[in-house]
């Protein structure tokens, strides 16, 4: 987001990447409240808030110096009248995070990039924000889904980011709770596989899958990024889908 947001990102830790920017970027346009569950240094938060696509942001973070960081970068790019930061596990029980002022049936959009890897798979990171970044417990993006359906709206959206390898899993968890679910595969070049999978759906909606055409990071040779995906990351666009 060359120019639009500048973030504080810890030395050894966890840092974002292009994941966390087609997150914000993929919010709807005139969302009035946004939450980001796990938001980390508030990547995605402040992308949709940056690009107009969003008036306000509820960003949850678990871990202490991340959290800090998400709170520092609010400030640094000046959105702390329209965002605001939760120090909070999301997969602590429903009266923990109501306590804590997550607030439930409230968003109208909620976004999330869980981690990647659930217990026994992939190698744990040995820096501690690192790892919760990449790992989650066995079952635990089932919690991840069932938050963010306690938390949003009556057709409200759930935007999530993910691995294409996860897709199964990512629409076990989905289909009891939200419908209309849009499916963007993400894969390095045009004929690859997808890597990332954009996934979207709706409270309470009980309208079928749709399975989006697939769209390439990258031209046919070089390591820039396709025209769509370069106005993006220069925080000249966002991603209409």
């Amino acid at each position: 987001m060359a120019g639009r947001i500048t973030l504080s990102q810890p030395s050894n830790g966890f840092r974002a990447g292009f994941d966390s920017v087609l997150l914000g970027a993929a919010v709807r346009a005139g969302t009035a409240d946004l939450l980001d569950l796990g938001a980390g240094v508030g990547t995605a938060g402040l992308v949709a808030l940056a690009l107009e696509r969003a008036q306000h942001a509820v960003l949850v973070e678990r871990h202490a110096e991340t959290l800090a960081l998400a709170r520092e970068n609010v400030v640094a790019n000046g959105f702390a009248e329209r965002a605001e930061v939760l120090a909070l596990d999301i997969l602590a029980p429903g009266s923990v995070r109501n306590a804590t002022g997550l607030k439930a049936n409230h968003f109208e959009t909620v976004i999330a990039n869980p981690p990647f890897f659930e217990a026994g798979q992939g190698t744990l990171a040995p820096e501690a924000s690192r790892a919760d970044a990449r790992h989650m417990a066995q079952g635990g993006l089932e919690a991840w889904v069932r938050c963010a359906a306690g938390c949003a709206a009556g057709g409200g959206e759930v935007i999530i980011v993910y691995p294409a390898q996860g897709l199964t899993s990512l629409l076990a968890a989905l289909t009891p709770r939200f419908g209309a679910i849009a499916l963007l595969p993400i894969s390095p070049r045009a004929g690859q596989p997808a890597t990332r999978i954009l996934v979207r759906g709706t409270k309470g909606s009980r309208a079928p899958l749709t399975l989006l055409a697939g769209r390439a990071l990258h031209g046919e040779s070089g390591r820039g990024f396709a025209p769509e995906f370069d106005a993006i990351f220069r925080g000249e666009a966002a991603l209409d889908w």
